[in-house]
């Protein structure tokens, strides 16, 4: 009988222009749901108006591969497979790749690439809020090669601006905010004759001072007080004996913070603040004690900043910095917990704005050396071993895929790093060791990799941006990093 229905609908098929529901899997639900998805799609309008607020939220190190696995583990952790979960960012209507090498670094660094999005022009790897004629590390390149900043723009045009990040808020990506610097890692000192630019630390007090930033959040304490104070939590600070910047941005009416309950006391009627979590960067997501998550830090920001821009409107960088870390670390397990982190803060911003006149997009800096491994079932955990496929099923076997070497492995690996089976005891031979599901999923475990490094690297493919709101549909194709400025930019200004 079902050969029959296939047969008479193979022969209307064949003289007319079939309609969908004249096919005969029309009833089958992952076809009615890309139907409802077309539906969806040409419905979707473009919105030209003007951008009030525009919201870029950069999860740094959280390319194609690593959004994939926290998705996922987001999946797995709600009760399902994890491939059908929608992530927030995920269902935003525009989509693009962007391409992220810097002009001299076909693997990018996050410096470099976040002066990209934030400036409209690429730039050397390692350098901060200039562009490619710079030489890294040599201050008396820097006069006349200074870009202009989407901060230092917008506040020019009376908006409210703010970063917030869970590493330093001196470090890569939120200093491009408001820093001009030859070296990323001139965060708190300066080699002995540079007197053509200020650390990042004391540009970030003038930008307070100034009113190019209004709010910052993160990590970082130990760039801005010296190292004969100690802070709240036992640290001391990296300054010279003396030179403590926090009394300076209390001086200028920045209000400070340093710990949750700090934090909670923040005002919220527009007030500048300053907040400092920790020493140097914020802990992960899974170890996160007295401090807010990256979400609470977004809800506040945005109210304060709703606050100071008025009618004018705000523009915030939001980052998740540890994504990055974990990843260097080859350790998936705080890579994905920190990518919900940040996917919990992409929710939170959207359900604080209107997409009637706030842009959002959502991007990552660049990828990590991360690859998934064999022909696992579903249901495998992403932080797991890889399971065989059920062929008379949905969800995998329960039984271990094993390599060649009669041994299992896990789904997510690392082409290099710390994790690496080729080790020096070992007169650098590579033999993996046993491994079972339990030991996988411990939150210290270091997935295998192939290259033996200290620690993983990044890598050099294209990252996904999503947007929504205004002009979010330019949004589309195959870009260079530093068109996203270039979106945002006519986005505010038409």
């Amino acid at each position: 009988m079902k050969l029959k229905s296939l047969l008479a609908a193979s022969t209307l098929l064949c003289g007319t222009a079939a309609y969908a529901e004249d096919l005969p899997q029309a009833g089958n639900t992952w076809f009615t749901d890309g139907q409802s998805t077309i539906a969806a799609m040409l419905a979707q309008q473009p919105n030209t108006a003007t951008a009030k607020n525009i919201i870029l939220l950069v999860s740094d190190g959280n390319g194609i591969g690593s959004n994939y696995a926290t998705r996922l583990w987001s999946g797995q952790q709600a009760g399902g497979f994890g491939d059908e979960y929608v992530q927030p960012q995920e269902a935003f209507p525009y989509l693009a790749l962007a391409k992220t090498y810097n002009v001299n670094a076909q693997t990018p660094d996050s410096a470099g690439t976040a002066t990209a999005m934030m400036s409209g022009v690429k730039t050397k790897a390692g350098v901060i809020g200039v562009d490619e004629d710079v030489v890294r590390g040599d201050c008396t390149t820097l006069p006349g090669n200074e870009v202009a900043t989407m901060n230092e723009i917008m506040s020019a045009m009376g908006k409210a601006t703010g970063v917030v990040s869970t590493a330093r808020i001196t470090h890569a990506t939120p200093a491009t905010g408001y820093a001009h610097s030859v070296d990323r890692n001139f965060e708190y000192k300066l080699p002995e004759g540079c007197t053509e630019q200020a650390d990042i630390a004391t540009q970030l007090l003038e930008a307070m001072k100034s009113g190019v930033v209004d709010v910052a959040l993160g990590g970082g304490r130990r760039n801005f007080i010296p190292s004969d104070v100690t802070d709240g939590e036992g640290k001391i600070g990296k300054r010279a004996p003396g030179d403590n910047l926090l009394p300076a941005f209390e001086e200028a009416g920045v209000a400070y913070a340093w710990d949750q309950a700090t934090f909670d006391a923040l005002p919220a009627d527009g007030t500048p603040l300053l907040g400092l979590f920790e020493a140097s960067h914020m802990k992960y997501e899974a170890d996160r004690r007295n401090e807010p998550s990256l979400a609470e830090m977004t809800e506040a920001a945005i109210t304060a900043l709703k606050a100071a821009g008025g009618d004018k409107g705000f523009f915030l960088q939001i980052e998740a910095g540890r994504v990055d870390h974990a990843n260097h670390d080859g350790n998936a397990a705080r890579m994905v917990s920190d990518g919900k982190a940040f996917a919990d803060a992409v929710a939170m911003a959207d359900a604080l704005t209107d997409d009637a006149d706030t842009l959002i997009i959502v991007t990552a800096d660049h990828e990590h050396a991360i690859a998934f491994n064999g022909y696992c079932g579903r249901g495998s955990s992403i932080l797991g071993l890889c399971m065989g496929i059920d062929g008379a099923g949905t969800a995998h076997n329960g039984k271990p895929i094993l390599a060649q070497d009669g041994k299992p492995f896990t789904v997510l690996g690392y082409l290099n790093g710390a994790g690496s089976v080729i080790r020096e005891e070992l007169n650098w031979a590579g033999v993996r060791p046993e491994l079972d599901e339990e030991t996988a999923h411990e939150l210290d475990y270091l997935q295998q990799a192939l290259v033996p490094t200290s620690y993983e690297t990044h890598s050099g493919e294209d990252v996904a941006v999503y947007a929504k709101g205004p002009w979010a549909h330019l949004v589309e194709g195959t870009l260079e990093q530093n068109v996203l400025f270039h979106v945002m930019h006519h986005a505010a200004t038409h």
